[in-house]
């Protein structure tokens, strides 16, 4: 069958991911891959097993297989069996002056009618102040977790 990403290993690849399945000791991910690409070989030693075939041998679904194929194809070895970082960047809602800011609230007198103050307090009062147009309880919560300083 011709198939449009035909996956062709070299021996020390066939090797490589021989050693990697047999010693079990990597990420699952990375060792179904290297078993897709054992089973899709399609030179004259590798199986050439058929899209369907592994899916049921690996007890995956078919598209799986084919982005496996496919990303050999297009990228090589490596970067099939590696996972590849996220490239997104999450902005932080409070920078260093916002949090030196939030723990010398936490740390001043409540507002009136309050023992302490809460989370949702806290984030109230850093929007009332301009510090920041937005903010949730739980980014002050972390922030407030990762400081070493005492609320009390």
């Amino acid at each position: 069958m011709a198939y449009p990403y035909r996956v062709t290993l070299a021996e020390g690849q066939r090797a490589y991911l021989r050693t990697l399945v047999g010693s079990g000791i990597a990420p699952a991910r990375m060792l179904t891959r290297a078993r897709i690409l054992l089973k899709a070989d399609h030179r004259e030693v590798g199986p050439g097993w058929s899209d369907a075939a592994i899916a049921g041998a690996l007890d995956i679904d078919p598209s799986t297989v084919l982005r496996v194929r496919r990303q050999f194809v297009a990228e090589g070895l490596a970067p099939t069996l590696t996972r590849k970082r996220p490239d997104r960047i999450y902005e932080r809602t409070l920078d260093g002056r916002g949090e030196a800011q939030l723990i010398a609230l936490a740390c001043a007198v409540p507002p009136e009618g309050h023992a302490q103050w809460s989370l949702r307090l806290l984030a109230e009062e850093l929007v009332r102040l301009e510090v920041v147009e937005t903010i949730s309880y739980e980014t002050v919560r972390q922030t407030l977790k990762k400081t070493s300083s005492s609320r009390g």
